[in-house]
């Protein structure tokens, strides 16, 4: 329900007024689409190399009008990195609540993180190209990149480590290296991949998938040449 103040009517009565949403309804909509854009700058140009003035520019407003929303640039990226980072690691506790079996959390991990491609194309980019700069920005502000980091690489570790003590997973890898590896594969996808290409993401995944739990050879491990 909407807030509702209370004036007095002309027989003196307090009568309820009800606020109006479509100023801030208006206002949170203007505000997600300046990030939107600026985020595809963020993206397309580098941070670093981003100014507000092309970001108001590329919103048809004036610079003076953007710090009607933000206070910096610093605070658009924040928002940015925040919103992806909050939504990844959600889907990744979701993942590891609905499911047990440690190879199938895992493949729905890898479909997670492939899926952000698209509704995180511009943060992911971001993320790769800016991670040095914005730590090494004065304050802790952006110390939290880390925090997520480590926790994305726990919940990642936690499972190959389960995976390897239920005998699904190979006991000889490194749990951490082969998360790393995993990592890195899916991110960098964001440089090439397009959503109105031959596969989407769910493709993509199911690819990764075959590659990652039955490998490349066929036959046994144990016939390969030494």
């Amino acid at each position: 329900m909407g807030a509702v103040n209370q004036r007095k009517d002309s027989g003196g009565t307090a009568a309820p007024v009800r606020a109006k949403r479509g100023a801030a309804g208006s206002a949170s909509e203007r505000r997600d689409h300046l990030v939107k854009l600026a985020a595809e700058l963020f993206a397309r140009k580098g941070f670093q190399a981003t100014t507000v003035r092309e970001i108001a520019l590329e919103a048809g407003i004036l610079s003076g009008s953007l710090y009607h929303h933000f206070d910096s640039k610093e605070t658009i990226v924040d928002e940015v990195l925040r919103t992806f980072l909050e939504d990844l690691i959600a889907r990744y506790r979701a993942a590891l609540d609905t499911r047990t079996d440690p190879r199938s959390v895992l493949a729905e991990m890898v479909r997670i993180g492939f899926g952000t491609l698209e509704d995180h194309r511009a943060a992911i980019t971001v993320m790769q190209n800016d991670w040095n700069y914005l730590r090494s920005l004065p304050g802790d502000r952006f110390d939290y990149l880390v925090r997520a980091e480590d926790e994305v690489e726990r919940l990642w570790v936690e499972q190959i480590k389960s995976g390897q003590a239920a005998g699904q997973f190979r006991p000889d890898v490194d749990p951490k290296l082969t998360y790393r590896m995993i990592r890195d594969t899916i991110w960098v996808t964001v440089r090439w991949f397009r959503p109105d290409g031959r596969l989407d993401t769910d493709a993509l995944a199911d690819h990764f998938g075959k590659l990652l739990f039955d490998g490349l050879a066929t036959g046994e491990r144990a016939s390969r040449p030494s």
